[in-house]
This record gives C-alpha cells, sequence and structure tokens, in this order.
C-alpha cells in the first residue's frame, strides 16, 4: 500500500469516527456541496441546498445580533457602575467646598469627562469669595440664564438632561477650555420650591461623548441625587 493510500485511509477513518469536524467546519461544508451541485449537473436545482444558505444568513444575523446585545449590555452594566462610583464619591465630603471640589476633581475623572461646571442662578456676582474660590467649578449667573441656554433660542419643552454636540463651547461656563468642548451634558437642576433653577454641565472635548441619540436614564439619576444633595447644604 502506497504512503498516499495510507493517508486517505487515516483521513477516512478520522472522518468515520469524528464527523463533527466536518460538520462544523463552514469552509468544508460549502465545498462537499458546492462538489454535490456540480455533479447533479446545471439543470437541476437543489431546494435543500438554497435553504441551507438562507438558514445560515439567518445565523449570522442572529450571531451579529447576539454580539452586539452582549456588547450593549456589558456596555450599560460599564455605565451604571461608573455612576453609581460617581455618586459614592460626591456623598463623601461633609463640607459644602470640598464636595464642590471633589465635583470637578475626583467625581469629573471617574464620569471620563474633562470639565464639571455647577450654574447657580443667583443676585449674588462672581466677586463673592466662596465663588472665586470655587470658580474652577462654580459659576453664578443671572435668572432666566438655564432656561435660556438648555433652550439655544428654540422654543421647545426643557427635559432634564440634554446631550449635544458643540462646535465649541460656551466661554460663560468654561471659560478659557471653551475652544476645546466638543460635546456636553446638562442637567437641569430643581432645588426645590421657592429656589432658583440650577446647571450641572459635564463638558468633553470627544465630540461623540454626549450626543443627543444617547439614553438618559442613568444621568437623570445621577441628576436626582446630585439635587438632594445639593438641597441639604442650601438648608
Amino acid at each position: 500500500m502506497s504512503n498516499s493510500q495510507r493517508i486517505e485511509d487515516s483521513v477516512r477513518e478520522t472522518i468515520i469516527s469524528r464527523p463533527d469536524i466536518i460538520l462544523d467546519d463552514k469552509e468544508m461544508m460549502h465545498a462537499l456541496i458546492a462538489a454535490n451541485e456540480r455533479a447533479m449537473g446545471g439543470n437541476i436545482i437543489d431546494l435543500r441546498g438554497i435553504a441551507m444558505e438562507r438558514l445560515e444568513a439567518r445565523l449570522d444575523r442572529l450571531e451579529d445580533t447576539h454580539r452586539s446585545v452582549i456588547a450593549a449590555a456589558y456596555e450599560n452594566l460599564a455605565g451604571t457602575n461608573q455612576i453609581h462610583r460617581a455618586i459614592l464619591r460626591m456623598l463623601d465630603p461633609l463640607e459644602f467646598e470640598p464636595f464642590l471640589k471633589d465635583l470637578g476633581g475626583e467625581v469629573a475623572q471617574i464620569l471620563r469627562v474633562d470639565v464639571v461646571k455647577l450654574v447657580l442662578e443667583s443676585a449674588v456676582n462672581d466677586n463673592e469669595p466662596v465663588v472665586r474660590r470655587l470658580g474652577d467649578v462654580l459659576s453664578v449667573a443671572e435668572p432666566g440664564f438655564v432656561e435660556s441656554y438648555l433652550s439655544a433660542g428654540r422654543e421647545a419643552p426643557l427635559r432634564q438632561v440634554t446631550l449635544r454636540q458643540l462646535q465649541q463651547g460656551d466661554g460663560r461656563i468654561y471659560g478659557d477650555k471653551a475652544e476645546w468642548i466638543r460635546s456636553e451634558a446638562c442637567l437641569k437642576l430643581d432645588f426645590g420650591p421657592g429656589r432658583l433653577p440650577g446647571l450641572l454641565v459635564m463638558g468633553a472635548e470627544d465630540p461623540h461623548q454626549f450626543t443627543p441619540q444617547q439614553g438618559t436614564d442613568l444621568l437623570s439619576f445621577f441628576a436626582g441625587v446630585f439635587e438632594r444633595a445639593m438641597r441639604r447644604w442650601l438648608a
């Protein structure tokens, strides 16, 4: 018996003992089906083969969908953990100034944003000592600023969370960092009856970090916790 015959027998025995090797190999199955179609001739339509091709195409689409769903689930879980970590860090300080400094420091780092700015509507001007000390994270604006900034001159219902892309940031909020801000998340804050609203703004250099197509559930939750924390300090 020749060497080539021994190799063929070996392959044959392997296939007989483990046919799943062939069945699980997509390229080999395609080759076998193509060989079968050539053997049948050009005037015969193999409906079974057509059905198999369609089933394979559907399976590929289902696998792609499955991968997308898993990726979205992991991304949502990561986002949830990120927001939870930021909230826990935000609630650590026992005094107002450390609370705000952490907001622009470790909280911003956890959220992976480049700038966090709290805007409070008030008659107090920016020359007040506390505003000067916290100028990196706190700014004061005239009453009506929040609604004007969020609406951008358009008549539309204001949402608690607004995500948008920018040509550049607004200098009234971002100061000298405005020119490289390309997207932002604006969280409208309600401090309770009799108090003027506020605005928590997260700015990013990445133009795709905040877009109108993204979900806002996690940021709405963050805004709700931040409102309650601020009410404690403003009481």
